[in-house]
């Protein structure tokens, strides 16, 4: 690549001066253009605006001040910096030049070595200016791409829990007015089994599409928890009753590791509920049919929390996807093809921090991943 060289623009009517600091620039690795008067100036600047401008004040039907002063009105010129060369040297002189929006002043007769660290030293100022012009503006337009990428997921999240909400509650209606009014027909007793649960299901997914619509809430006031002493053999031994038809339907194996033994935590069940139906979800999602599943929890070292997985000897996810998996909107290229918003993750990290919990991942590609969770001992009884 071409180094790139700073373009410096002369204004002088004496050719004597413009030689010498041309020939000076030049020697310093410069690019150089010279002009005789003011109109001159102007129009190597239309033509093509320099990286900096070395302006004398006396010339002849335009002055140095009335060139600053056209450059720093034209939006389109007036962060080139200007410096003064003249030989006036009183000090409204300087004060005027200042005031039209000059950034230096050197006096007549000049230094060379003064003139070129000036020149380099302002050169320096501008392109870090420049760096900062173009650092905010990205900053601006990553700023403005996410604003407008969050309220599209808000309105879609707001809109789709709402579109969902009809038919669930239509379907939970139907079925509790189905248990009233075959409540005493024994007959009716396996049927009445399979309706309860499917009422049950409903009332879930009902809680978690109302969910739904607190979520654009979370990252402004945080996820609000209705925390119980919950026991998590039992919460889980409901979820796989849940579940059971979706892990055969993709010929699932279910490995149950959870003893009935565990000490409650104390936490929001709908909420962790939430956690295992996306870890479980994302389980199935990733990976292909016949796979295994391993539902696990173990008090840890301390016995201080519960510490909860869902692992499986799947596809796994590569080490540059892992990182990051649980921020929003991260999902690796290799998984945007099942679809989705990539939130379910996110939403899991936001549910365990809520709790004072931690969450991560552990996987190998080819062997399979182990998410899992941590969750507070319940000390309330």
């Amino acid at each position: 690549m071409e180094h790139y060289l700073p373009d410096i623009l002369i204004v002088d009517d004496t050719p004597d001066n413009l030689r010498l600091l041309s020939t000076m620039l030049l020697e310093s690795g410069y690019k150089v253009r010279k002009a005789i008067n003011g109109e001159r100036a102007l129009q190597a600047v239309t033509a093509r605006c320099p990286d900096l401008i070395l302006l004398d004040i006396r010339m002849p039907d335009m002055t140095g001040y009335e060139v600053c002063q056209a450059l720093k009105d034209n939006p389109a010129t007036r962060k080139i910096p200007i410096i003064f060369i003249s030989a006036l040297d009183a000090p409204m002189d300087k004060v005027l030049a200042f005031d039209v929006g000059g950034v230096d002043y050197i006096s007549k007769p000049f230094h060379v070595a003064e003139v070129l660290a000036r020149v380099e030293s302002h050169l320096k100022i501008r392109l870090l200016q420049q760096q900062l012009e173009e650092q905010n503006a990205k900053l601006e337009r990553e700023v403005e791409v996410r604003r407008k990428t969050e309220d599209a997921l808000r309105v879609y999240l707001h809109a789709v829990s709402h579109d969902l909400r009809n038919p669930v509650i239509g379907t939970n209606m139907v079925l509790n007015r189905l248990l009233e009014s075959h409540r005493d027909e024994a007959q009716l007793t396996v049927a009445r089994a399979l309706v309860e649960r499917m009422a049950t299901s409903c009332d879930r997914q009902l809680n978690l599409i109302n969910s739904l619509l607190d979520t654009r809430e979370f990252d402004i006031q945080g996820i609000t928890l209705d925390c119980q002493s919950l026991n998590f053999y039992q919460l889980t031994q409901d979820f796989i009753a849940d579940w059971q038809p979706i892990l055969e339907k993709n010929q699932v194996t279910l490995a149950y590791q959870i003893p009935p033994d565990l000490p409650p935590v104390w936490a929001d069940a709908n909420k962790i509920w939430r956690v295992l139906e996306n870890l479980t979800a994302n389980a199935l999602k990733h990976n292909p049919s016949g796979s295994r599943i391993t539902l696990k929890a173990e008090l840890s070292l301390s016995a201080q929390c519960l510490r909860c997985s869902v692992i499986d000897n799947g596809v796994g996810i590569p080490p540059e996807i892992c990182q990051g998996i649980f921020e929003l909107y991260k999902r690796g290229e290799s998984l945007r093809r099942t679809g989705g918003l990539g939130l379910g993750l996110y939403l899991c990290r936001q549910i365990v921090e809520s709790h004072g919990g931690e969450i991560g991942l552990d996987s190998t590609p080819g062997e399979g991943s182990h998410f899992w969770f941590t969750l507070p001992i319940s000390n309330r009884m």
